[in-house]
């Protein structure tokens, strides 16, 4: 094999170790925000996206060192390299309909665990061969790096320093920077080029012209010119607003009744208002149930704190019917309250800050008459915020009358499902806990108090009611209203598998929604099923 000159220079070796570990983990966010709005954000996805990407990198990681043994050609990693950067930039062309097909089959053939199990296939066919081939250029690198064993240690240590910064800045630059800027499409488009040029330069820098630079070249194009659209729901083109913040996958649509906003699972609405400016007949509704029984109707003014502020329809709708309230709400994704001032009307007279509910607890003296948390999104339940300790935080700052009102997203009558959970932490802290379960839907609101009077508040003030529409609300609510009686199951900060559970409730309301569908494909096949579609 003829020498290559351009390996002679060490710090090109070093910037090509420098970019291949910043492109691994860009491709490991990138897939993050890739699947979220199809599978959610939580926990048990993440540990699918390390874990198939760390099995991926372990097995380029000896393909790489074997092939070097056996070929010591750079050339051959190089080529690599292009394949991989390819692969990378063909992920927004292709990526979320392949997510989608995976999906689809997934459900229709597999009988428990949809969502693991397709996240887990979705990851291996999308991400695990283009990390593979960049699993390769470690042990490539310290085959044409190292030309004795008396520096062979500090070439490697430097190789692997280099591939970690490029790791470690390869971690802030999407999620601070490219993602929030430019979206995950243009994300992945770029490490794509990075690579790709890494490439060039080599093969340029030798003097050779081999066809597969013109073709790479075209197809990268290619895929800038049908890559870049950052919509991942494809299918969808009357949205009014869709984009990407730190924290999620942002979508908004309305029509002329109502305006929704979506967070990173396609098909879920996570806040809903009303133009008419009427209830919405959603959890929202129910949640004003809280503030008579803080006393809105005695009291002068009520101190309000929202966590979980979300777009403010609960807000917006307290100050419609009440008025006599200080309300400050807490939303951890600032792209969201800029959305609610927007499209939302969420009043300029509201304050909301830009913190997690939690540490702003932390951080906070005051007292309130109600806080409402609604920080709950479908199977991403932050553990922090359904703890033990989390629910006494929250009663530390309410006074003595104080209502806590809690919506929780995923009720079922499954045993031992995630809202069961819930309430048992809330009952261990609170001695007064009552539920209303949310008419067509999976909502369940929870009401938690240590003064037993605010249930005569609830009373009185739903007799004081003059709206009738409001009055006849509030009493559907009262009629739902039960008394919690407590299982003993505990969330803790040191134990809360709230994913888990979380994840066996969207695998009972997938199964409660497709029974009818599977039948069909079973009965007369694909061609039926998409007739019925």
């Amino acid at each position: 094999m003829k020498e290559r000159k351009i390996l002679k220079n060490r710090t090109y070796l070093y910037l090509t170790e420098f970019f291949a570990g910043m492109s691994v983990m860009a491709v490991e966010l990138g897939a993050s925000r890739l699947l979220a709005p199809y599978f959610s954000s939580s926990q048990i996805v993440w540990t699918i996206i390390i874990g198939t990407i760390m099995i991926a990198m372990a097995l380029g990681n000896l393909y790489g060192g074997r092939s070097a043994d056996k070929k010591p050609d750079p050339d051959i990693l190089y080529r690599r390299i292009i394949l991989a950067a390819i692969w990378i930039a063909a992920i927004p062309v292709l990526g979320k309909y392949l997510i989608l097909a995976i999906a689809g089959v997934v459900i229709f053939t597999i009988d428990s665990n949809y969502l693991v199990i397709a996240a887990f296939a979705a990851c291996m066919l999308v991400f695990v061969f283009p990390l593979f081939l960049l699993g390769t250029v470690t042990p490539s690198l310290v085959k044409y790096s190292v030309s004795s064993l008396d520096d062979s240690g500090s070439v490697v240590g430097r190789l692997n320093a280099f591939n970690t910064i490029g790791s470690i800045i390869g971690t802030f630059v999407p999620t601070f920077i490219s993602i929030p800027a430019v979206g995950t499409s243009i994300t992945f488009l770029i490490f794509a080029g990075i690579l790709l040029l890494l490439a060039f330069v080599y093969f340029i820098s030798e003097k050779r012209f081999p066809l597969r630079l013109p073709v790479s070249g075209v197809l990268f194009i290619l895929c800038c010119i049908f890559g870049h659209d950052a919509s991942f729901a494809f299918w969808q083109s009357d949205l009014t607003y869709e984009g990407e913040s730190v924290y999620n996958y942002l979508q908004v649509y309305e029509n002329d009744k109502r305006v929704v906003l979506s967070t990173n699972v396609l098909f879920g609405v996570q806040s809903v208002y009303r133009k008419e400016k009427e209830l919405t007949g959603m959890y929202y509704d129910y949640a004003m149930a809280a503030p008579y029984m803080a006393g809105v109707k005695e009291k002068n003014s009520l101190d309000v704190l929202i966590l979980g502020m979300g777009t403010g329809t609960f807000a917006t709708q307290c100050e419609r019917y009440f008025g006599n309230m200080r309300m400050t709400g807490v939303e951890i994704d600032g792209k969201i309250t800029a959305l609610a001032r927007e499209y939302f009307e969420l009043p300029e007279s509201v304050p909301v800050i830009e913190y997690d509910g939690r540490a702003y607890l932390n951080a906070d003296n005051e007292k309130y008459d109600l806080i409402m948390v609604d920080a709950y999104q479908d199977i991403t339940i932050p553990f922090s915020m359904s703890s033990r300790e989390f629910f006494t935080l929250v009663r530390d700052h309410l006074k003595e009358d104080g209502v806590m009102v809690v919506n929780m997203n995923m009720h079922s009558d499954i045993p031992d499902n995630i809202t069961e959970y819930l309430a048992d932490t809330v009952s261990d802290v609170f001695p007064c806990v009552y539920t209303a379960d949310v008419a067509g839907s999976s909502n369940r609101e929870l009401y938690a108090f240590s003064d037993a009077a605010c249930l005569d508040r609830f009373s009185s003030g739903i007799a004081e009611e003059g709206n009738e529409d409001l009055a006849r609300m509030m009493a559907n609510v009262n009629a739902r209203l039960k008394s919690y009686e407590a299982g003993g199951r505990v969330l803790t900060d040191d134990k809360a598998p709230v994913e888990l559970l979380g994840m066996r409730m969207i695998d009972s309301l997938i199964e409660d929604q497709l029974v009818n569908y599977k039948r069909i494909y079973k009965e007369h096949g694909l061609q039926g099923l998409l007739e019925e579609l």
